[in-house]
């Protein structure tokens, strides 16, 4: 699509809702326009926030929380989008309204923006002012670099959002990616709730049920965005995102989800409320308009990345096969069948038209490098099936030991049985919710990049874990690089297979022998992923945070890599 009728089929779209206030250039000076008018009595509670920015235009928020406990009717604030810090070079400014059909909140799509160009802005009520908020419009042409920080899995129960904290106090993004489950679903009691009292982070007394309708989830993102972390990276740099399953409910597909029951009502009810209030608030610009649950849509960092930000739970996703379904009462795997699903060639994550969409973007686009940012793992995580069996039947640390040491024992070129050979080779995926869980829809995916010929990475959440796979066809070719973020606090498999820190550190050593696609993994530390890419290559920085249970915190570490270009440019 080109730039101008990207811009003319945003315009329609918005146009259609009317649900975000349009701002474009004027050809009256600043100084001659009207003045905004008279603000209402609000205050900025939720902070500020920025998103989905183009060369020429981005996305303002806020939400104006009425003094007045009820309000007669809608609310008015001003904004102010300038060229410093301090406000002396104001570029633009207006006025906004906004009610209770939207939550009180606001967005202002500010156009006719300089490309790669910091902007800072703020919004304005009768007495009180917001923070100020930093944003930034996306690089034209010449760009030599672009940083992003990338990020899933925020559990406000679990706790404290230190991990956006440390990325806030980090410098300048060029964006950051959230990759999804900004929110999540559970009442108090449920999921990485149990120390929640404790830590201060309990579910109030208006949300602590599970969320089902409207008002529950508008609820839980004000709950959500009164943590400091999160309002300071949102004050910090623009955000470009997608949801994941717990922005609705658990491991959701197009028709209904795995924590969804009958007696909770009608499953397309319940996604529609959720995908209105997520496009309430967040800073984004819904491609199809506000009451679509279509989220997918590409952004141009130059000529040096062109990312395509994907839906692989929501609209195209077919339902989850499950282990349980292909395992006898002895915990035996029906290993024929299972296979024999797993390759069906009709199941999808995209759906026909992502898929189209994508594959013909791909071959459109002329950038250095291809970026898809999208929710699960796509990277083949194979393990053997007696592993997998055993973690059905409660896990037996002997066996991963000695299986990790067959494996590190045949990459040495030591003999092997061919009994042993057979144990190594029998082999299963462990995340059927992930690309794994519908492998033949992968592949071809895989083939259609092979033949672009084109420097392609891939970015996912969903795991709570940190990961870098080398993406690899059937063939055996590599297709692709993936990196995988950490949980902001979300528990990861540490707190799933019960396992001290050392423990953890030495099974993530043990994965990347027994997965063979796997670089780098950390299974037990919370915190975010930094990508940095230029025309020689790709750097993944991942970084930890050492406390999510109190605000102090310190950087605990980090682990990074550097990959030069697959292609040729």
């Amino acid at each position: 699509m080109t730039s101008l009728n990207r811009r003319r089929f945003i315009q329609a779209a918005l146009a259609t809702t009317g649900s975000v206030a349009i701002s474009t250039p004027l050809s009256t000076p600043l100084q001659a326009m009207t003045r905004p008018q008279l603000p209402s009595e609000v205050s900025f509670v939720h902070g500020v926030a920025s998103g989905d920015p183009l060369q020429d235009a981005v996305i303002l928020w806020t939400r104006a929380t009425p003094m007045d406990s009820n309000p007669a009717g809608p609310v008015r604030v001003n904004w102010e989008l300038a060229a410093d810090a301090a406000f002396k070079n104001v570029v633009r400014r207006g006025s906004v309204e906004t009610d209770l059909a939207r939550d009180y909140t606001a967005k202002i799509d500010v156009r006719g923006l300089q490309p790669n160009t910091s902007y800072y802005y703020r919004f304005v009520g009768a007495s009180e002012q917001s923070p100020t908020g930093r944003t930034k419009t996306l690089p034209e042409k010449g760009v030599e670099q672009v940083k992003l920080a990338v990020f899933s899995c925020s559990n406000y129960p679990a706790g404290y959002f230190n991990a956006y904290q440390l990325a806030a106090q980090a410098g300048h993004w060029d964006a950051v990616l959230h990759l999804g489950d900004y929110i999540y679903e559970y009442g108090a009691g449920g999921y990485a709730t149990e120390k929640s009292a404790e830590i201060g982070r309990a579910l109030p007394e208006d949300n602590r049920e599970e969320i089902l309708s409207l008002t529950d989830y508008r609820k839980r993102y004000a709950l959500y965005r009164t943590d400091a972390g999160l309002q300071a990276l949102h004050a910090a740099a623009p955000f470009i995102a997608v949801w994941d399953d717990h922005e609705i409910t658990n491991d959701t597909w197009k028709a209904g989800a795995e924590n969804h029951s009958a007696d909770e009502g009608d499953f397309s009810a319940r996604r529609a409320a959720a995908v209105q209030a997520y496009y309430e608030w967040l800073p984004i610009r819904p491609p199809m308009g506000e009451r679509h649950p279509q989220i997918y849509r590409s952004f141009r960092f130059g000529d040096l990345v062109d990312l395509h930000m994907l839906d692989t739970r929501v609209i195209g996703r077919d339902q989850q096969l499950q282990f349980a379904s292909y395992m006898d009462e002895q915990g035996n795997l029906d290993a024929q069948t299972f296979a024999a699903d797993i390759a069906s060639p009709t199941r999808t994550l995209l759906g026909k038209s992502q898929r189209e969409w994508l594959q013909q973007t791909l071959t459109e686009s002329n950038a250095h490098w291809q970026l898809l940012g999208q929710q699960v793992l796509m990277g083949k995580m194979h393990l053997p099936v007696e592993l997998m069996t055993s973690f059905y039947r409660g896990g037996n640390k002997n066996l991963t030991a000695e299986l990790i040491d067959l494996k590190a024992a045949s990459l040495r070129g030591e003999p092997l049985s061919p009994e042993q050979q057979a144990r190594l080779q029998r082999q299963v995926p462990y995340n059927l919710d992930a690309w794994d869980g519908y492998a033949a829809e992968r592949e071809d995916l895989y083939r259609y990049m092979r033949t672009l010929g084109k420097n392609i990475a891939v970015v996912a959440g969903d795991t709570h874990n940190a990961w870098f796979n080398h993406l690899k066809d059937r063939d055996g070719q590599m297709v692709g690089l993936e990196f995988g973020t950490p949980s902001v606090t979300s528990p990861g498999m540490e707190t799933y297979l019960k396992l001290d820190e050392q423990a953890a550190q030495e099974l993530a050593r043990g994965m990347s022998v027994l997965v063979d696609d796997l670089q780098y993994c950390n299974l037990h530390q919370r915190g975010y992923m930094s990508l940095t890419f230029r025309r020689d290559g790709v750097e993944a920085e991942w970084k930890y945070v050492d406390n999510i249970e109190t605000t102090e915190f310190a950087e605990a570490g980090s682990h990074k890599v550097f990959h030069s270009l697959l292609q040729s440019i």
